[in-house]
């Protein structure tokens, strides 16, 4: 066995933070959405969805993300459907440069503890430690542009909440009236992010080998003797590319799809925590904490707030992502 190429962190770190780039401003309207409905002060605006037909529960759903964007842009402008951009794209571009740098380097060296054989527990455990390195750094991040999207004037009036006027004054009140620790709210909630991170992961690195040993079947199957119809070069690379495309799509946005669903409530859990304290005062304090008294005071149904808006955006975002990453590595280790 050959020795292992070690992957060039830089590339990757550049590569990640601008396929990030480019996923998050497409989708931020959807973050928006997705955030508020995760949060107790917008709850009351979700679209009733008292039905058991899950067509029409699905429809409910996605009309309702529909009529929360056009309600969004009418009652406060086109801007606030880009409303927390800049803390999204201030973190989104560390974070996913770090994430994927670590990532890469992750498999590279733990392929090597592991005799060479690069698996699905070497790729489990190099996402966990890209997800832990990852938080460490942006989760002060992440808290501003929460606060950032959750404010509205007429939240803000209700529950009397304090008025940030951009992501700067946004952070030095939080360290004014919450100190340092005030920064890392839903930190918890982020190391429960691990699971549905390192998950998807693993699953996208086999939902592609897969496809590509399907397609090596297939391909064995149709010539037999070994001998494929010849093309020009160009025609060759054409084919290869939109085959490579169209698996990392596939295999991003299917890994992404069941990631989020099983994994969901920390999502919810995570924004409650880092939401704006009501009259100076924290009602989520911790996860089990929250969990619990989002249960009681909502039930079940509240652990999944939002959840049709946060997949209308993760899923296309993770194509998005998976694909101009792939690209923009391949492009640079070549160079």
């Amino acid at each position: 066995m050959g020795e292992r190429k070690q992957p060039s962190f830089g590339v990757n770190f550049f590569a990640g933070g601008a396929a990030g780039t480019i996923g998050a401003v497409v989708t931020c309207p959807l973050e928006v959405v997705k955030t508020r409905l995760q949060s107790s002060l917008y709850r009351a605006n979700e679209v009733g969805l008292n039905t058991k037909n899950p067509l029409k529960l699905m429809f409910n759903h996605v009309n309702g993300v529909i009529t929360i964007l056009r309600d969004i842009r009418r009652v406060e402008g086109i801007r606030a459907l880009w409303k927390g951009l800049t803390p999204n794209l201030i973190g989104i571009i560390p974070a996913r440069s770090i994430h994927f740098g670590v990532y890469t380097q992750g498999k590279h060296y733990y392929s090597l503890l592991n005799n060479g054989v690069e698996d699905s527990y070497v790729h489990l455990i190099s996402a966990g430690t890209a997800s832990i390195a990852t938080a460490v750094v942006t989760n002060p991040i992440w808290l501003i542009k929460t606060r950032m999207q959750l404010q509205s004037e007429e939240v803000a009036k209700r529950a009397v909440l304090p008025k940030y006027k951009n992501s700067f004054h946004c952070l030095t009140s939080v360290l004014k009236t919450e100190g340092l620790p005030g920064l890392y709210r839903g930190f918890s909630a982020s190391m429960l992010g691990l699971v549905e991170t390192a998950a998807q992961f693993a699953m996208y690195e086999s939902f592609k080998k897969s496809l590509l040993n399907y397609r090596q079947k297939i391909a064995d199957k149709s010539h037999p003797d070994g001998q494929a119809p010849k093309l020009t070069q160009l025609c060759k690379i054409e084919v290869k590319l939109i085959l490579a495309w169209y698996d990392t799509t596939l295999a991003s946005s299917s890994a992404k799809l069941i990631a989020a669903i099983a994994t969901y409530p920390h999502e919810v859990l995570r924004t409650r925590l880092r939401q704006t304290p009501e009259n100076g005062v924290r009602k989520y304090t911790g996860l089990w904490q929250s969990a619990s008294l989002i249960y009681k005071q909502e039930g079940m149904a509240a652990l999944y707030g939002g959840m049709t808006a946060h997949l209308m955006r993760v899923v296309p975002n993770a194509a998005i992502l998976f694909v101009s990453f792939e690209f923009l590595s391949s492009f640079f280790n070549k160079l």
